[in-house]
C-alpha cells in the first residue's frame, strides 16, 4: 500500500466487489493505493462462468451445478429450489455446519489477503456474523456507517434485498432504507447493490434484472454524493452513468477481472 497522504498529496483508493474466491488477485488489489474498499460477496457458492468452482460443485458435482444454473438462468426458481432441496436432503441435518465450514475456509483466505487499510461491507451472499472473527486490525467493517478517507466522507451499506434466490444476506426494503438514511450525506456512497435503474440492474449474461434499491436511488437524487459505487450485477447493460450530480459506477466483477476500480482526488 502507498503511504498515507499528507499536505497536497492526492489520495487514491482501489475499489473491488464480487470477489467470489479470487484471493490471488485480492492480495495485489491495494498496490499503489492509499486504501482498499471492498463492496462484498467474498464467498463463492457457485461460479456461473465455471460451474466447477465453488461450494456447490464441491459438494454435489459439476453436473448438478450445470443443472441448477440452467434452471436459475431460465428463471425456473421453484424448480431450482426443489432440485437443490433434494440434493441437500442427502447432506442431512448437518447442512448448516457443512456450509459454515466451507464459508469459514474461504473467509480465512479472503481476509488474510486484504491489505491495510481495507474498508469493507457485506454482499448478499456473505455471512455477516462470521466477519468479525476474520477481520484483522487493518480491516474496518462498515454497514450503515461512515468513515473519512483522505478528507472525503465515505458511507457504506451492505447486503441485498429479498429475491427468489434467497441468498444469505437479503434484508427487507425497510431495513435497507434505514441504513441508507443512517449514512446521510456523504462524498462517496458505497453499496453492494446498485440503485434501481434498469440499465444498471440488468445482467446481460444471466438475462435478468437483479434487485436494485429505490431508497438508494432516492438518496442519490436527494443528497447528491460525488460518487455512488456498487457491484452485484456481474455483466451490467451499463457500467457507468450520471444521476444528476452523481457519477454512478459499477466497479466490476472482481472474480472475473482481477482488476480494482481506481478513484483519485
Amino acid at each position: 500500500m502507498a503511504p498515507t497522504p499528507a499536505g497536497n498529496h492526492r489520495t487514491r483508493v482501489h475499489v473491488v466487489s464480487d470477489v467470489h474466491g479470487n484471493a490471488r488477485d485480492l492480495a495485489r488489489a491495494g498496490e499503489g493505493a492509499d486504501a482498499l474498499i471492498c463492496l462484498g460477496d467474498l464467498v463463492l457458492f457457485l461460479d456461473y462462468a465455471d460451474h466447477s468452482r465453488g461450494i456447490f460443485p464441491d459438494l454435489f458435482g459439476v453436473e448438478n451445478a450445470d443443472r441448477i444454473v440452467a434452471l436459475r438462468t431460465a428463471r425456473r426458481f421453484q424448480e431450482a429450489r426443489e432440485f437443490g432441496a433434494r440434493l441437500w436432503a442427502g447432506v442431512g441435518a448437518d447442512r448448516a455446519s457443512v456450509i459454515e465450514k466451507a464459508v469459514r475456509k474461504q473467509y480465512a483466505e479472503m481476509f488474510a489477503a486484504f491489505p491495510t487499510p481495507t474498508y469493507a461491507t457485506y454482499g448478499n451472499v456473505d455471512m455477516p456474523p462470521l466477519w468479525q472473527e476474520y477481520a484483522g486490525p487493518g480491516t474496518t467493517v462498515l454497514d450503515g456507517e461512515r468513515v473519512e478517507i483522505g478528507g472525503w466522507v465515505f458511507g457504506f451499506v451492505g447486503g441485498g434485498l429479498r429475491t427468489p434466490m434467497r441468498t444469505p444476506y437479503e434484508i427487507s426494503d425497510e431495513e435497507y432504507a434505514a441504513k441508507i438514511e443512517a449514512v446521510g450525506e456523504v462524498d462517496v456512497l458505497c453499496t453492494h447493490i446498485p440503485p434501481e435503474v434498469p440499465e444498471l440492474v440488468y445482467d446481460t449474461v444471466a438475462r435478468r434484472f437483479e434487485r436494485g434499491s429505490r431508497a438508494l436511488l432516492d438518496a442519490i437524487r436527494r443528497t447528491r454524493p460525488r460518487y455512488s459505487l456498487f457491484g452485484h450485477v456481474h455483466q451490467p447493460l451499463v457500467r457507468r452513468m450520471r444521476i444528476g450530480a452523481t457519477e454512478c459506477v459499477n466497479v466490476g466483477h472482481f472474480a472475473g477481472t482481477g482488476t480494482p476500480w481506481a478513484l483519485e482526488w
